[in-house]
């Protein structure tokens, strides 16, 4: 009697510890604690209001926004950029590359054509030895000149990068620091030089023909 009693006990926990973390395993849906402190949403998981980007590169499919390139050559980088502006922020996002690169511009600055200028949380899916995941990099700006070394952010975090599967960006803008996170890890903890409000937008790397997809793109603003 006393095993069966436990086992119903432990049951009831393990259905109630599901319950209570499906809201965050849910793309594009905020947990009772992120609404706590203040995180909103800028992907409704269904279409593309707030965001802009060229036609025919951008879609809306099982609650990701995907870029593709396929089919569509690109002369230069191009970018879905959300219409708001922001300076100081706790941005999370999931993200999954097929192949190539691709990274979020934060702080950054609109050009025409969908171009965008300014600081990016970087990624990319290519040999292991030059892997952009978790690197801070400035668009045609510094480039990887912002970090300490070329591959500062991407030694930091290779051990947990799950290549072709979805991975956990966190970034952090508050003044002149900045932190960036990939499932977990630290990245970057540093100073920048901008701290001006910007545009937040997807990048679609020009080159070969790729695959980005971000989902459960939330914000809450410091300031």
């Amino acid at each position: 009697m006393y095993n069966i009693r436990v086992y119903f006990v432990r049951l009831t926990l393990a259905v109630c510890a599901v319950s209570l973390a499906r809201p965050a395993d849910m793309p594009n849906a905020l947990t009772a604690k992120e609404k706590k402190e203040g995180f909103v949403l800028l992907f409704n998981g269904k279409d593309l209001s707030g965001w802009d980007g060229a036609p025919g590169l951008w879609s809306v499919k099982a609650g990701a926004i995907i870029g593709s390139s396929e089919g569509h050559p690109l002369n230069h980088n191009t970018f879905l950029i959300y219409h708001d502006y922001y300076a100081d922020f706790d941005l999370r996002f999931d993200i999954k590359l097929r192949n190539h690169n691709s990274g979020m511009q934060f702080r950054s600055q609109r050009e025409p054509d969908w171009v965008v200028t300014g600081y990016q949380a970087d990624a990319s899916e290519v040999d292991d030895q030059k892997s952009a995941w978790g690197n801070f990099y400035e668009e045609q700006g510094q480039g990887r000149l912002l970090m300490k070394a070329p591959d500062e952010g991407w030694q930091k975090v290779k051990s947990s990068v799950r290549h072709g599967d979805w991975n956990q960006y966190e970034v952090i803008a508050d003044g002149h620091h900045l932190i960036l996170r990939l499932n977990g890890l630290e990245s970057i903890n540093q100073k920048v030089e901008k701290t001006a409000a910007g545009v937040i937008a997807i990048q679609l790397h020009m080159g070969p023909p790729m695959e980005v997809q971000v989902r459960n793109i939330r914000l809450k603003s410091l300031k």
